[in-house]
């Protein structure tokens, strides 16, 4: 099969085995060229850890830290000729790379919201690397069924209260246009707290301490994002933003469950980056591509590979001292919020239209960026080869 991209909205309904398999490698070049960073965790689960910022966070866990690393995901294999999704093939990448550097890697393939995995994975950390000193929570997902009352839950993407109006980008056509957002429904803004929330995260916690399968002192990290005002009416005050108050109230609440072993639990606020989550958003695909511009020019562009190994090197590991903002969150959206950085993103945001698109953004990047989520526009691939989509994980 040759396989091409075929994009449909804000996704990518193809992926390519070779190129997500190149993707993670130039993500383990990056971390073994920046060097080992001491004193890091040695057995990791990633809730979350196929895609993003939870793939780079168990890039930088296997190789700068030589961690054990146990990965959670909800991804399709190979079907009826179809390519698997690019999850699948970069987690099978990693399993390959990881246990041919000698490391533990094992993967866990289903609904990370339900019960049954949250006790597979018990099961397999009983059976495996042993009990595990870092928990990261990284789930994107626009649904969940509830594992105690098999209720199920959609997350919606709008403003609350109001409705909101804003420039957007149209990824299908390279078109700047104006988006007209009508505010949801107290059910929606429930629904998506009870999906994008944290109670999952606590669930797993209890999960995970109830077993014991944690060890004294364990830390446990969500992922969360808060961003420029430019988003907020359908960000951090829409109904994601309510979702994420949630994860915020959550990690106080797991913190004080940890805290008596020494172990603890925070949000890290990270950088906007090109995800298959963050293409979905309303707005936010433009200020990214604007965001790019501005970074790229002044030096202090960071994809999530860049992010995730500051958070472990500056932050957590090599005798750092976890730094937390008023409300008890790591800043690693940093450089992203430099006063210098948003004024001139502001600036830009005000004059971009379809005409000048890709003078005044790095909507070029944007793209590329968006094609190697799921292994094309990689250097070295050869895109034109006939290949078996079929990839499976190694015994």
């Amino acid at each position: 099969m040759i396989i091409k991209p075929k994009i449909r909205g804000y996704v990518c309904i193809t992926a390519h085995p070779e190129g997500c398999a190149a993707h993670v490698q130039e993500q383990i070049d990056y971390v073994r060229s920046n060097g080992t960073i001491e004193s890091g965790p040695k057995n990791v689960l990633i809730i979350g850890a196929s895609t993003g910022y939870g793939l780079s966070t168990r890039i930088v866990s296997a190789f700068g830290c030589g961690a054990g690393t146990i990965g959670v995901f909800f991804e399709r294999p190979s079907t009826k000729g179809r390519p698997a999704t690019a999850g699948w093939y970069n987690s099978v990448a990693f399993e390959r790379q990881a246990h041919e550097a000698g490391l533990y890697a094992r993967s866990i393939n289903g609904d990370a919201f339900s019960d049954e995995i949250k006790e597979q994975t018990i099961d397999l950390i009983k059976n495996g690397p042993g009990k595990v000193d870092l928990v990261i929570y990284s789930l994107a997902s626009p649904r969940r069924t509830h594992p105690k009352t098999g209720e199920t839950f959609r997350a919606v993407l709008k403003p609350v209260g109001r409705s909101f109006e804003a420039k957007t980008l149209d990824t299908d056509n390279n078109l700047v246009s104006d988006v007209s957002i009508e505010p949801a429904s107290e059910e929606e803004v429930e629904a998506t707290k009870r999906v994008m929330g944290g109670e999952d995260w606590e669930m797993w916690i209890d999960a995970l301490t109830e077993a014991e399968v944690l060890v004294e002192g364990a830390t446990t990290i969500a992922y969360s994002y808060i961003g420029p005002e430019v988003t907020w009416p359908v960000y951090k005050n829409g109904t994601i933003g309510g979702a994420k108050e949630h994860l915020e109230n959550s990690a106080r609440k797991i913190d004080a469950l940890l805290r008596p072993k020494g172990g603890q639990a925070f949000i890290s606020v990270n950088k906007a980056v090109v995800t298959q989550a963050s293409s979905a958003i309303p707005v936010v695909p433009l200020y990214i591509s604007i965001l790019y511009k501005v970074m790229r020019q002044n030096g202090t562009h960071e994809g999530c590979i860049e992010q995730i190994y500051r958070l472990y090197d500056e932050h957590l590991f090599n005798g750092a001292e976890p730094v937390f903002d008023e409300s008890g969150r790591m800043r690693l959206d940093d450089l992203e919020m430099l006063p210098e950085v948003q004024e001139a993103a502001k600036s830009l945001w005000v004059q971009v239209n379809t005409e000048n698109l890709d003078e005044i953004s790095d909507y070029t990047g944007y793209r590329q960026e968006f094609l190697k989520l799921f292994g094309f526009g990689i250097e070295g691939v050869d895109y034109g080869a006939d290949l078996d989509p079929v990839l499976e994980f190694d015994d």
